[in-house]
């Protein structure tokens, strides 16, 4: 099981969580973040640091947003066109936020 970043994030995208990331597990769309279910090793350092609370433990995702699930694996998919990339770095959130 993975983190899932869900609604949320989407046009908001605080970075604060992909900071403290151990794997650079986080992509970066262009109206929100995800992360690659295959990637993320369930650390948890990201759920603490997201001032929106968009960031749940796939067992623990509200059932509204169970579609969040496949969304960010196929968000971070190398078949993407274009694809998404990794995140690493603070950047300021999207305007209005």
């Amino acid at each position: 099981m993975a983190h899932i970043v869900a609604e949320p994030c989407f046009n908001c995208k605080y970075t604060d969580c992909v900071v403290v990331c151990p794997v650079e597990c986080f992509y970066e769309g262009e109206a929100m973040l995800f992360i690659n279910p295959d990637e993320c090793i369930d650390c948890e350092a990201c759920v603490p640091e997201c001032p929106v609370e968009a960031i749940f433990h796939e067992d623990n995702l509200p059932e509204q947003w169970k579609d969040y699930v496949a969304l960010n694996k196929e968000m971070c998919s190398p078949d993407m066109n274009p694809p998404c990339p990794v995140i690493t770095e603070k950047k300021e959130p999207l305007a209005g936020k």
